[in-house]
């Protein structure tokens, strides 16, 4: 399993079930003033796998889509 990829496509899901673009969560991200220099490029690159973001970028994240952290790595 790469767990980029499955990161990446969790973080989407819990996006799109939540009824965001990818610029909305830029902007949950900023509006907590934890964006950590999280763009709408990074959120895009880390959805298809091509980012590997730290463990506090992904707790941001979570706490941003209002999601526990576990289900960004359920496979």
């Amino acid at each position: 399993m790469d767990i980029q990829r499955q990161v990446g496509r969790n973080v989407r899901k819990a996006r799109q079930a939540a009824g965001l673009s990818q610029w909305d969560l830029v902007s949950r991200l900023e509006a907590t003033g934890d964006s950590a220099g999280v763009d709408q490029a990074y959120i895009s690159h880390l959805e298809n796998g091509r980012k590997n973001p730290t463990l506090t970028t992904l707790w941001q994240i979570a706490v941003a889509l209002d999601v526990p952290l576990l289900v960004l790595f359920q496979d």
